[in-house]
């Protein structure tokens, strides 16, 4: 599994941020080369949601655990 993982920031407040998985390979046609390249899935994601920024991302391919996403 390849979870496109965000770090998101609110427009009224940028310094209020969080992480939030976007997508996962089991929801989109996620492939390592297309998350570490950009994920085209990040600019539809982030349409969608016009009040945050993106302020960064990662790929994480497999299960994550430890910090609850």
């Amino acid at each position: 599994m390849i979870k496109i993982i965000a770090v998101l920031c609110s427009l009224a407040s940028p310094t209020n941020c969080h992480e939030q998985v976007v997508t996962t390979s089991d929801f989109a046609q996620v492939s390592v080369q297309s998350c570490l390249m950009g994920a085209p899935q990040l600019a539809d994601w982030m349409t969608q949601h016009p009040a945050e920024r993106l302020a960064a991302w990662r790929c994480v391919i497999g299960q994550q655990a430890g910090r609850g996403i």
